[in-house]
Parts: structure tokens; C-alpha cells; sequence
């Protein structure tokens, strides 16, 4: 068992100081019973962030075993690299929205060079740096379409989508919601998807995306029947 959580969210504002980081990480080793967690990580970047303090809060808890490595969750690569130049520790993981239906992180390189939305990079070429760094991504909101608006699994609006996801899951033998996880299992950057479900019954049915893997053929056509469109 691996034990993940993050810090840095607070009511209205994000709180990047050494104050708040350590004050969150006792509070987390004491809801959780444990005396370390393996990883922590910076949730959403705080602008207002001095990266020499969040250095010294890292080292603090680095060296008194009670964080045993670091990440970043919604980081673009230069807010990475900012912090990276003062840490000791690196950082293994960054937490980024992706689903078949939020794509932004690959429209941009199917699209270099043209004149469309799609070839806008909003990210900073954020999953090819992780991949150059030995960053793993960690997909959260992997069944959904929007921020708030809910799930694309049996949405009428995602007809098209619903249908191939329902057809390959009958040939591959697996519920309909180890889908959309074996699409983003399916990429080279060896992404970790963040489920988000307490059922037990959920969480063994999506388990079932890791006993397969889609073809070429397949990932692109899931791709496809969510709207996106190949050059």
C-alpha cells in the first residue's frame, strides 16, 4: 500500500507556506493512525509560493521520515522547474485532469502547426516534460467530462462514445467502466489513473482495465467517438 495525499488548498486562497504545509501533515498522520506518508504533494499552484520555503518544509519533513517523497498536483513544467531549483528531494508525480473526453494534454501534438483550437498548447507540453523528467502522471477525474458536470459514462451527450466504449468492452470481456481506465492505462507515459470510488464492487470492476490493453486501432477510435477530430 502506497499513502498519497496532498496539501495547499485552503478556504478561498492556496497556502504554500512552510507554516501551513507542516500544520497539514501533522493533521494528516494523525487522521490517517501513521507515522509517515509516502508521498505529499502540492495541491494547485500557489502563485504566492516562496520556493525556498517550501524547500525548507520539504527537508524538514524529508529528514524526519515522516514524507518520503514529493509531487505536485496541476503543475505546468516551469512551475516545476521553479521549485525543483531549490529542492533537495525530487519531485515523482504530478496529479492532471485527463479522460477521453479532456484531451487537452495530446490535441496540441496531433495538431502542431494548424490553425485550429486544438493546436493551442495550454499546458506548457506538460506530459511530454513528465515523461522527459521521469515524472509520473497521475489522471484524476478519469470517468468525467467536465469540472463539476458529471460523468460521460451512460451520458446521453456522449452517445457515440458510450457505444464504442460498450462494443470493446464486450469483446474484451470487461465492464463497461474499465473502458475509459485501459484508454489512459494504454499510453506510454504509464499514467496512474485516480478513480475517486469507496465501492468496493466499483473499484474491482474498474481493477478489471489492468487485465487488458487496447490495440492502436481501438485507443484512437475512443478517441475519435468522443468528438475529437485527426488531422
Amino acid at each position: 500500500m502506497i499513502i498519497q495525499t496532498k496539501c495547499g488548498i485552503r478556504s478561498g486562497y492556496y497556502d504554500f507556506s512552510k507554516e501551513h504545509i507542516l500544520k497539514s501533515v501533522e493533521g494528516s498522520l494523525k487522521r490517517l493512525g501513521t507515522d509517515y506518508i509516502d508521498i505529499l504533494l502540492l495541491h494547485r499552484p500557489d502563485t504566492l509560493m516562496e520556493p525556498e520555503e517550501v524547500a525548507e518544509a520539504f527537508s524538514i519533513l524529508h529528514s524526519s521520515g515522516k514524507i518520503r517523497n514529493f509531487g505536485v498536483s496541476n503543475f505546468n513544467p516551469m512551475q516545476i522547474e521553479l521549485l525543483s531549483k531549490y529542492l533537495n528531494q525530487r519531485l515523482i508525480v504530478n496529479q492532471l485532469q485527463f479522460s477521453i473526453v479532456h484531451t487537452g494534454m495530446i490535441d496540441f501534438g496531433f495538431n502542431v502547426n494548424m490553425k485550429v483550437d486544438q493546436a493551442i498548447n495550454r499546458d506548457g507540453s506538460v506530459l511530454e516534460y513528465c515523461r522527459l523528467k521521469g515524472i509520473t502522471i497521475q489522471a484524476w477525474s478519469p470517468f468525467q467530462y467536465g469540472f463539476f458536470e458529471g460523468t460521460f459514462l451512460g451520458n446521453e451527450k456522449f452517445k457515440e462514445l458510450n457505444e464504442k466504449i460498450d462494443e470493446i468492452a464486450i469483446q474484451k470481456g470487461v465492464p463497461s467502466i474499465a473502458i475509459p481506465i485501459a484508454w489512459i492505462l494504454r499510453h506510454p507515459a504509464k499514467i496512474q489513473a485516480i478513480v475517486g470510488t469507496t465501492n468496493p464492487a466499483r473499484l474491482k470492476d474498474i481493477c478489471k482495465a489492468a487485465d487488458i490493453e487496447l490495440t492502436r486501432e481501438e485507443w484512437y477510435a475512443l478517441y475519435r467517438s468522443a468528438g475529437n477530430k485527426l488531422p
